[in-house]
């Protein structure tokens, strides 16, 4: 061009910026600074200040040339600049622009209010959101959203019930911040009235809409309605598939996670790393190696392993498939790590029994600089509760609070209970829960009256048994363990009172099982089980496997069977429990070299436990079991666990 003026110069570097081309954009923008004869105008430092919101320095850079060309004062260069500011977490900055302007027009109202939202500052915003004059649909979805992201749901909620009743239009972004925040605070009647009024104003066929209602009826627990608004939604695309599989996901229904995100694949659309992540999660949940290990391949093929919520969720997926050695490899091959990835890795440890393991890699991780969360401290006092580390642990639980300024739960205070009873230290146990800020859940009364029943402690017993019954009255644990410490002691008469006591308030023991997977499909057994088309292999392979058992020196723990009946009937009640028949179909099935890979919904009792170490050294197999506390890799007749569970 022989001659260039403000148009062309204006025409060159917005095309750059639309195509992201940051460097050629600030070439020509320098050029036209050049230029004596091109004009700068309020266009072309809008599309650079745009361009500079991930970059503080060069904002301020353009900041002084819009003070030097006069522009400072404009409220279509104010807007930007305030934006800019706010993005790069400069709050203080985007107000001082925001009061330069002099004739302030709505949309300046409302980037300001934006900022200030984005950088916390919940209660200016709200200031200056009362003093706009005028306020559109754009302000009132501002704060609905803002006060979600800031974690104030219930606020959110009620600013917009002022903008119904105010007339003010609605559209798809209010109805899915809204619907965002009823999902966080598990409001389901306000997410079913906002539902019904999402009927009512004809945006149910909105993709944004159906799939923020999804997450919203997943987050209340109400799968099925979550479910129900996926069919009924006309288009869907990844965020909505994405939302029903994390939504299944959260709900413990991972075998439905994982179908639908096969299905999703057969309609033709791809992953993100949150739909990938959540899968895996999935499989991490049902202990599913072989179909985790098939994500693991996709998410290489793809790229998605690069993404840090990908391989933070495989992580997670070898450690509870009991491979914990290749859980800590990916870690190792991890370029960036967060917090997730490290406690991710400590908790797979931990729930290894590997309390040396799991401190040494707490401990670098502070050495590191990162963060540990609750969940961390979770990991680090289970693994020493694990292992007997009574005193490690309580430094650990004062740091904490101390250190960390991390406000212990109740999952912290359950796990101090279990280190203390665990190790013997009854007593101790007993003055720690005496003097808790709050009341033990039901899961904390439960471990100490494991506890007492290995240890044999009656009367702790009873107490602990009382106080879980009066949180849960008709929890079958507390009847099932004080009737073992009384069996112990042969008191039948008590035991017969207990279940009695039992029958009449309805309470019903959860039946133990026991799964494995073989080809692609899961094997349920439960204790005595005669319904496996195989139950005449796996019997004869346990009768084999008790014969050669007795040469070895094997004698049966008759302590975990508390009814009263002769020791052949003691003896036959032991031999089927539902983990002893994974483990017989495994050795029949699984073939050798493999390890033997079963899980069980309770906890692995005493006698089960010397008999799959038995079984490992005379059947010279690997195999991994895990309960409902722990894993336990039996090897050479030795568990992991050294005998401490």
């Amino acid at each position: 061009m022989p001659t260039r003026d403000g148009v062309s110069y204006n025409t060159l570097v917005s095309g750059y910026a639309r195509l992201s081309l940051r460097a050629e954009a600030m070439g020509a923008y320098k050029l036209m600074l050049r230029d004596g004869n091109a004009g700068v105008t309020r266009i072309t430092f809008s599309t650079m200040l745009m361009m500079s919101s991930s970059s503080a320095d060069l904002g301020r850079q353009i900041h002084c040339q819009i003070v030097k060309y006069g522009f400072e004062s404009h409220v279509f260069v104010g807007s930007p600049l305030v934006d800019m500011y706010a993005k790069v977490g400069l709050v203080h900055d985007a107000r001082q622009a925001f009061d330069g302007v002099g004739e302030k027009n709505l949309v300046l109202y409302n980037t300001m209010v934006t900022g200030l939202l984005r950088c916390g500052q919940v209660e200016e915003s709200k200031r200056l959101f009362r003093e706009m004059g005028k306020r559109d649909s754009i302000s009132w979805t501002t704060m609905v959203t803002g006060l979600t992201q800031n974690g104030l749901e219930r606020e959110a909620v009620d600013v917009f019930r002022e903008m119904v009743f105010g007339g003010v239009p609605i559209d798809q972004f209010t109805f899915g911040s809204l619907l965002t925040a009823c999902g966080s605070l598990s409001a389901l009647e306000e997410g079913k009235q906002i539902h019904a009024y999402i009927v009512r104003t004809h945006f149910t066929d909105n993709i944004f809409v159906g799939s923020a209602l999804v997450d919203m009826y997943s987050k209340c627990h109400k799968v099925r309605s979550a479910e129900a608004v996926f069919k009924s939604m006309k288009r869907k695309n990844l965020v909505s598939w994405t939302a029903l599989i994390v939504g299944y996901g959260q709900n413990g229904l991972s075998e439905e996670a994982v179908r639908v995100f096969c299905e999703m694949q057969r309609y033709g659309i791809d992953p993100d790393d949150v739909t990938l992540g959540s899968v895996i999660s999935s499989c991490a949940n049902l202990s599913s190696l072989e179909e985790g290990a098939q994500f693991h391949c996709q998410a290489f093929v793809s790229g998605l392993i690069s993404c840090i919520t990908v391989s933070n969720a495989i992580i997670t997926l070898y450690s509870k498939c009991g491979s914990i050695e290749d859980s800590h490899r990916l870690f190792n091959e991890m370029r960036v790590r967060d917090q997730v990835s490290w406690t991710a890795l400590v908790s797979g440890y931990a729930q290894f029994g590997k309390a040396k393991e799991t401190i040494d890699l707490f401990e670098k991780m502070l050495v590191g600089g990162l963060k540990p969360d609750g969940v961390t401290f979770i990991g680090v006092l289970s693994a020493c509760s694990r292992v007997g580390f009574v005193e490690k642990g309580r430094k650990y639980f004062d740091s904490m609070r101390d250190d960390h300024g991390i406000t212990p739960i109740s999952e912290h205070y359950t796990c101090m209970i279990d280190l203390l009873s665990r190790a013997g230290r009854l007593e101790e146990a007993k003055d720690f829960i005496e003097q808790m800020p709050c009341h033990p859940n039901a899961i904390a009364w439960s471990t100490l009256l494991s506890s007492c029943r290995i240890h044999g402690n009656m009367e702790l017993g009873k107490w602990a048994a009382e106080s879980l019954l009066e949180l849960e009255p008709q929890n079958a644990a507390s009847y099932i363990l004080l009737s073992g410490i009384y069996a112990s002691k042969q008191r039948w008469d008590e035991v017969a009172r207990l279940r009695g006591a039992m029958r009449d308030r309805g309470a019903r023991k959860e039946p133990g099982c026991s799964w494995i997977k073989y080809k692609n499909k899961v094997h349920i057994f439960s204790a005595d089980d005669q319904t496996s088309p195989y139950t005449e292999e796996i019997y004869a392979e346990l009768e084999r496997l008790h014969t050669k058992m007795i040469e070895e020196g094997y004698v049966p723990d008759m302590s975990s069977v508390v009814h009263d009946v002769g020791e052949a009937e003691k003896m036959r009640m032991l031999s089927y429990h539902s983990e002893r028949l994974a483990i017989a179909f495994g050795l029949i099935f699984i073939p050798s070299g493999l390890p033997i890979r079963v899980v069980k919904n309770l906890r692995v009792c005493n006698d089960c436990h010397t008999v799959t170490k038995y079984i490992s050294k005379i059947a010279a197999r690997e195999i991994l079991v895990r309960d409902s506390v722990r894993f336990h890799r039996f090897r050479n007749g030795e568990c992991s666990c050294g005998d401490f569970w």
